[in-house]
């Protein structure tokens, strides 16, 4: 079980410092270094390299935002097996489409319960 821990605290934390340094060192804006994660997630689904490290990893690996291209990779790809063409732009937001729905609503909620800061002067 310690190792389960571990291995969830190092693949997650890799994860979010590669984050930080495409943002600090980089100098990528929040939403540029948001993409680069979402796509570099795809592209290791696509390579079939994500799921030997959510079986390594587990949660360190299915929380970060890489998770959010490789459901995307995923869901495409078995849902173009089955439909064909038609089946990728599908497939891909037949898994995603709660977690997208979630974020839009608890987003409206937020933006109705508080109230932004003025510009400091």
């Amino acid at each position: 079980m310690f190792l389960d821990f571990f291995f969830a605290f190092l693949i997650g934390g890799i994860i979010c410092v590669i984050g930080q340094l495409l943002m600090d060192v980089g100098k990528f804006t929040p939403g540029h270094t948001l993409s680069i994660l979402v796509v570099s997630g795809s592209i290791i689904s696509g390579l079939g390299w994500y799921q030997p490290l959510i079986d390594l990893a587990g949660a360190g690996a299915t929380i970060p935002i890489t998770s959010f291209g490789n459901a995307l990779t995923q869901g495409a790809i078995a849902e173009a097996e089955k439909h064909g063409w038609v089946g990728v732009l599908t497939g891909m937001f037949e898994v995603t489409s709660s977690g997208i729905s979630a974020a839009i609503v608890f987003g409206f909620l937020a933006a109705l319960i508080f109230k932004p800061k003025g510009k400091a002067n």
